[in-house]
């Protein structure tokens, strides 16, 4: 693991100080110029967004660009947003200085890492999950140019590359919640670390299950009114085009169970397990998503710049579809709630698939505080910014 300091042109070429100093002019004055969306931004990414349909009122721009495998993201106390990735390694911090909502420059915090997807920030600490820990950044924003050293928080986490890969949150009960999916498509195991949601103290702590029974969840929220846990949850492949649905859950209290592997969609039996135990033993899904979607990061919308209609709701960002004949996702979908009944699924958000090929995957959410609603692309390396104005 290497941990360093680099500023990035829109080409993501590391740059010298007075290099960096340079570039930093030339594309500010280019992007006078030419109207780009962001001085960070790429013009093919920039082009691309012309293609995302969104309700009327509402726009998307770039946040960031370009930030290679960007995937969860985690706002720190002054402002700095923290990104985390998958396949590159990397750690990043992407910072907007002058406030006005574009990023400024975007950091490598650290490389090399084992599949830092999960980012979680807590009284002035990073917390970043690799595969089979948890590591710890201490006063990091005050660090960004000489990052520290990471202690480990807790090692005892299974390194099942498979779904190994971990969403982090810290609740309002102060724990953090790390899940553990399932080390396959769809399989029993001994292990109940596997499947399962835990959550532990900020010092690692008091680790405990929090639910069973779920394949692979790699986004969750809080109620904002009620503080209920919500999550999404990625259903098996190999059933066909239709089959599973992926789902939405809610668990009001620790403990219970969601149906891995023995049920999907709390009425579908595994053709494997299913008749091993029951599907009225589980708890079924708040409300199904679509099949092999992929749902990723989700969030409650706690901002006061979208419409009424749209505060306290859920947005899910959908990867997309790898196991469909016709590929299905790629886009942000609304879950609309009645209190805490989810009684619709829609699209919010579209057009990341074209011709039935992706230029972009979205994978996490998260509402700045104007309002407006960032949403991380680690196949197109960047994070666009939604806003709405009447």
């Amino acid at each position: 693991m290497v941990f360093s300091h680099s500023a990035h042109d829109a080409t993501g070429t590391p740059l010298s100080n007075a290099a960096a100093a340079v570039g930093l002019l030339l594309t500010m004055l280019l992007a006078v110029l030419a109207g780009a969306c962001s001085r960070n931004a790429g013009d093919n990414t920039a082009l691309a967004l012309d293609r995302v349909r969104l309700p009327a009122g509402f726009h998307i721009e770039i946040y960031a660009a370009p930030v290679p495998g960007a995937r969860s993201m985690s706002r720190g106390s002054r402002g700095t947003l923290f990104v985390g990735t998958r396949k590159t390694g990397k750690l990043y911090a992407v910072v907007d200085r002058n406030g006005d909502h574009r990023a400024d420059e975007v950091i490598v915090l650290a490389e090399g890492m084992n599949m830092p997807n999960g980012v979680a920030f807590r009284d002035g600490d990073l917390y970043v999950a690799e595969i089979d820990r948890v590591l710890r950044f201490k006063d990091i924003e005050a660090r960004l140019d000489d990052p520290p050293v990471p202690t480990v928080v807790n090692a005892g986490f299974p390194s099942d590359r498979h779904h190994g890969w971990k969403f982090i949150r810290f609740g309002p009960d102060g724990r953090l919640y790390v899940p553990v999916g399932a080390p396959c498509n769809i399989c029993e195991s001994e292990d109940p670390r596997y499947a399962s949601i835990l959550r532990m103290r900020p010092d690692g702590t008091g680790l405990e299950t929090f639910a069973r029974g779920v394949r692979n969840t790699v986004g969750f929220d809080w109620h904002p009114d009620t503080g209920t846990f919500w999550f999404t949850d990625n259903g098996r492949d190999r059933m066909g085009d239709d089959l599973p649905p992926d789902e939405l859950n809610r668990a009001p209290v620790p403990g219970l169970h969601f149906g891995f592997p023995y049920c999907h969609g709390g009425d579908l039996p595994d053709p494997e397990f299913g008749a091993r135990r029951p599907c009225d033993a589980f708890v079924p899904p708040a409300i199904k998503l679509g099949p092999h979607v992929a749902a990723l990061g989700m969030r409650f919308y706690g901002g006061s710049m979208f419409p009424e209609s749209y505060r306290k709701q859920i947005f899910i960002a959908e990867h997309g579809s790898w196991d469909r004949s016709e590929p299905i996702g790629y886009r942000v979908s609304l879950v609309r709630l009645q209190g805490e009944q989810a009684v619709s699924y829609e699209v919010f958000a579209e057009g990341w698939l074209r011709q039935g090929k992706p230029w972009g995957r979205p994978v996490d959410l998260l509402v700045l505080p104007d309002g407006s609603l960032l949403v991380s692309d680690d196949h197109a390396g960047a994070i666009y910014r939604i806003t709405y104005r009447s």
